[in-house]
């Protein structure tokens, strides 16, 4: 019960501010530096009337937590604070290069709106890459990562190549950490690309929605079986990686269509059997193709709901069986609960990464806040974008409009349901997704989609949470025991 329905007297000087929330049997309190306790009814009622033993137990997780007023360690909480939200003080680290928009697959939920796989009109040329490596490395931030992303990026492997080395020296020059990651199909990957990567300590990640039927099915590729490319490449890309780098190993994703709804164990089954740590169960945004395709593959965000917990409930059986197996979405928030790192998830921050945490440059150098703004731009609607690496400079870029407009725009403290929600401490929104399915990047939350997923994901591991054995899991995935 919440306080207002207790009808406890509510003893403001020595309660510090908090946030509240049902919790399965318990009430679930939150603070701005990311404290959480949950309180059974007769603890609950103690906390709110101050009324708690100075030397019990609850009283002095409360206090570690900083919900006790006359007894809150302001040095501790700005520590915690900060290092949840280090973010704020630099400039973004995560910067995607969409080297071509060329495609040789016609995925049914293509958020990249791909073109002709002979159109090489949409390849992004040498002098373009050129300047848009200077860009990046101009970013205040220390670590940078670079992602190919495309279309299919291998389709442009030479501007690839040109894009690793040059950064290669960037890095020496600029004093930088530079890592980079590439998100392929492998249809096109042979064994001099792939010892090239491994040689260049590329991280690795394709798509892999699941068993051949509902891969191939979901992931159309004229030329061949996509789901025999990624397995033979997933197997050989790790077997090498393990024995010569130690680095990041190959990783999936998977999008969850309408015909991935029935088959939950199937998909997870998979992952488990390539000896994958991690499955992320993505739902379908809608962008691009998904767009058109809705009615084929979509589906209602409550049937999406209870496929993720289904298949939770799977994963955490396996892991209680010795079969270590995690979820990315959850794996994202358990780490904003469970610990004072920040997942460096750009959706959930606050305000949210775009343009400040992560970059896109599309394949002519324009510059958009993140890839699901440059989607927008590809249907010809350039809302979120900042500028081009030809024609503005670094600080044009990050001094632009767009920029702090979606700030503004994601900053939770701001927005109606989220300042006062017992998860935005580990929340985050999306202007992008507001933009398509809201009409302004300024979301209303009570009726937005995705909202109603993260609360419902939350709400479930926190329910979850309150059994020890499952606790010890969620510990275990994000490294806090």
């Amino acid at each position: 019960m919440t306080k207002k329905e207790l009808g406890t007297p509510y003893i403001r000087e020595k309660v510090a501010y908090f946030r509240e929330r049902k919790a399965g049997n318990k009430m679930l309190i939150t603070n701005d530096a990311g404290g959480y306790a949950l309180l059974n009814s007769a603890a609950y009622k103690k906390f709110l009337a101050g009324s708690l033993a100075a030397n019990s137990a609850e009283h002095k997780s409360l206090q570690k937590q900083g919900f006790i007023r006359d007894a809150l360690d302001f040095q501790a909480l700005i520590k915690k604070y900060g290092q949840k939200n280090y973010f704020l003080k630099q400039g973004p680290s995560l910067h995607i290069i969409v080297v071509t928009l060329r495609c040789n697959h016609k995925c049914l939920y293509c958020h990249a709106s791909a073109g002709p796989e002979n159109n090489e009109g949409l390849d992004m040329a040498i002098d373009t890459a050129k300047m848009t490596v200077d860009t990046i490395f101009r970013t205040t931030a220390q670590n940078i990562t670079i992602e190919f992303q495309g279309g299919e990026p291998l389709l442009n492997w030479g501007v690839i190549k040109f894009i690793i080395e040059y950064s290669k020296e960037k890095e020496k020059i600029d004093n930088k950490n530079l890592q980079i990651s590439l998100v392929s199909n492998f249809s096109l990957m042979d064994d001099k690309k792939l010892n090239f990567l491994v040689k260049n300590k590329v991280s690795l990640c394709t798509s892999l929605d699941g068993p051949e039927e509902i891969h191939n099915k979901n992931r159309f590729y004229s030329a061949g079986n996509s789901h025999k490319n990624v397995i033979t490449w997933l197997k050989k890309s790790d077997d090498l990686y393990k024995k010569k780098y130690d680095i990041c190993r190959p990783g999936a994703l998977t999008t969850i269509t309408k015909y991935s709804l029935p088959h939950s164990k199937a998909i997870i089954d998979q992952y488990v059997s390539l000896g994958l740590p991690k499955i992320y169960l993505r739902p379908l945004n809608p962008f691009g193709v998904a767009k058109k395709t809705w009615e084929q593959i979509g589906y209602s965000i409550d049937d999406f709901i209870k496929f993720y917990k289904k298949s939770l409930n799977y994963i955490i059986s396996l892991n209680l069986k010795g079969k270590p197996i995690q979820e990315a979405l959850a794996v994202t928030f358990l780490t904003k609960i469970l610990t004072d790192r920040d997942p460096n998830h750009m959706d959930y921050r606050s305000p949210c990464g775009a343009g400040i945490g992560q970059i896109a440059y599309n394949y002519n150098g324009d510059v958009y806040t993140c890839d699901e703004g440059r989607m927008f731009g590809r249907i010809g609607d350039d809302i979120f974008k900042m500028g081009n690496v030809k024609e503005n400079s670094y600080q044009e870029l990050m001094n632009s409009e767009v920029v702090k407009s979606m700030c503004i725009a994601s900053c939770l403290e701001a927005i109606p349901g989220c300042s006062d929600c017992a998860h935005k401490p580990y929340c985050g929104v999306c202007p992008v997704y507001n933009y398509s399915e809201q009409g302004s990047i300024f979301g209303q939350m009570s009726t937005n989609g995705r909202c109603k997923i993260n609360m419902a994901v939350f709400d479930y591991l926190f329910e979850k949470m309150q059994n020890k054995k499952i606790e010890e899991i969620f510990q275990k995935w994000v490294g806090a025991n």
